[in-house]
């Protein structure tokens, strides 16, 4: 998962986009990285870390120009290295920038195309480089001496036709303008936003609406699945739907899990379907387990917050705070290794015995994937003097592996998998567990926005939308994913950072 940003105004964007990354560090904790352009050169800053960490103010002073995009990351199979870090650039055509969400299904066949029959050289494993290169060849061949939009769009049609898989990308065209698009599913999310300013309207791209707001910008709309937004330098908006089927199917765990919860994402808000997952859990106890004997609701913070407080009041019980988080700890479902989320748990969270001591407490959580922090959560929990510990899942259990950009573990690490709810609850010392039912979690999405044809629910049903993976993939990918395959790659490439990590970089303007 990523979060990527793209800005054309009437001044200096690189402290907007500075902040836009800020406002989505909560999409990629591993990898940022900005480029912007001043109308001659582009200039580029790029390294493993949080964005706090890559940019210091030495660096944003080089980073000039009114047009640049932003990107911050989280590791995926196959790219642990500041290498992979983005945005990417290639010099030709015009001089071209890229940021990413998703992930191509096809990547490796795609890659090979590019190598054999395009001629293009790929420097990384990123399908991020993949997809770049492919809009630059499809670019190169039907703009020779200056650039339209009609070239920009004929070249995203191009690519929508080589391309599988999930992809939001904001693209920086050197001289020419801002570019962003959405793949035929809409399954990674994009908005796009305006401001106003004395000298005229500014414009901006982001994977989430807070990124917007953090910057000032309105929300115009959301990036309609399949088409692209190109703006010119001059300030003109050019849009058209470049597939030619498209079916509006967003990832359902942006809303259980991902995005904060202040955003809107395809006119479905964050906030309400949290909340509305809280309903509809606590209406599935009231019908399953009338009689129970839960004394308090304890939310795990952050994301579960509003679905526990939701459900308490459904159930007319105590919401209390048991845990107290320290939010210098990042993310543990999206931290790499075994080892490092075991141990980030107790350093995350702490318990308040007075919530706990003597009590049948109900854990609500947005969802359980490894199971690791689950178990250490409930032993907290009991060690707090915990009479019962129930656990509930706003979400169905995870029993899938998800390839459109969010890298679940290896099908054999997901705890849901080859076990039903009992075995769950006994595998992570819960006196029950508690899951959402699957209907009932895309209809708490679906009442945000009636006009969803569907979503992408792969990770929890199996299903992929875009109807092009196969078993072989899925294979592949669980070998990929696996912890033992990541400490592997990632001990290969311990220390290697690649120039990127010594200052900005500074590019001619290919014309």
């Amino acid at each position: 998962m990523c979060g990527i940003i793209g800005i054309l105004a009437k001044g200096p964007v690189n402290q907007a986009i500075y902040d836009g990354l800020l406002v989505l560090q909560h999409r990629g904790q591993d990898a940022a990285g900005i480029m912007t352009s001043d109308g001659s050169r582009v200039h580029l800053r790029k390294d493993n870390g949080l964005v706090r960490d890559v940019f210091q103010q030495h660096h944003m002073l080089s980073l000039t120009g009114n047009m640049g995009i932003g990107h911050c990351r989280y590791p995926t199979a196959g790219c642990e290295s500041a290498a992979e870090a983005q945005p990417f650039y290639v010099n030709s055509p015009f001089g071209l920038a890229l940021a990413h969400n998703g992930n191509l299904t096809n990547s490796e066949a795609l890659k090979d195309e590019l190598v054999r029959e395009d001629l293009r050289h790929l420097n990384t494993d990123s399908d991020s480089e993949v997809l770049l290169n492919a809009f630059a060849h499809e670019l190169q061949a039907c703009a020779k001496l200056r650039l339209t939009p009609e070239h920009v769009f004929r070249a995203i049609t191009a690519v929508h036709r080589r391309a599988r898989g999930a992809y939001a990308v904001t693209m920086l065209i050197a001289g020419f303008g801002l570019l962003a698009f959405r793949d035929p599913h809409g399954i990674r999310p994009l908005v796009f936003g305006r401001r106003e300013t004395p000298e005229g309207p500014e414009y901006m791209f982001a994977s989430e609406s807070v990124a917007l707001d953090a910057a000032g910008f309105k929300l115009v709309r959301d990036v309609e699945p399949g088409e692209a937004i190109y703006v010119e330098m001059s300030g003109d908006v050019h849009s058209r739907q470049c597939a030619e089927r498209t079916m509006r199917a967003p990832c359902i765990f942006e809303y259980v899990y991902f995005a904060r919860p202040d955003s809107i994402i395809d006119g479905i808000s964050v906030h309400k379907t949290r909340m509305r997952l809280g309903e509809k859990l606590a209406h599935k106890i009231k019908r399953d387990w009338p009689n129970h004997d839960i004394d308090v609701v304890i939310p795990i913070p952050d994301t579960s917050r509003t679905s526990a407080l939701q459900l308490a009041n459904e159930l007319d019980l105590k919401y209390r705070e048991g845990f107290i988080k320290n939010r210098y700890i990042g993310r543990t479902f999206i931290m790499p290794g075994h080892a490092q989320r075991k141990k980030s748990v107790r350093q995350k969270l702490n318990a308040i015995d007075l919530e706990f001591k003597g009590k049948n407490v109900l854990l609500v959580d947005d969802s359980i994937v490894r199971g690791t922090t689950s178990q250490q959560i409930i032993q907290m929990a009991r060690e707090a003097g915990a009479q019962k510990v129930y656990f509930a899942s706003a979400s169905p259990p995870v029993r899938h592996p998800n390839v459109y950009g969010i890298d679940m573990p290896a099908v054999s690490e997901l705890i849901a998998n080859r076990r039903d709810e009992q075995e769950i609850g006994h595998e992570i010392g819960a006196d029950r567990v508690i899951y959402q039912d699957l209907e009932d979690m895309l209809e708490a999405a679906r009442e945000g926005n009636e006009s969803i044809e569907s979503f992408d629910a792969s990770c929890f049903d199996g299903v992929y939308v875009t109807g092009d993976v196969s078993q072989a993939y899925l294979d592949r990918i669980e070998h990929q994913r696996c912890d033992a395959a990541k400490n592997d790659r990632r001990g290969a490439s311990e220390g290697v950072s690649g120039v990127v990590s010594a200052e900005v970089l500074t590019f001619p303007m290919s014309r």
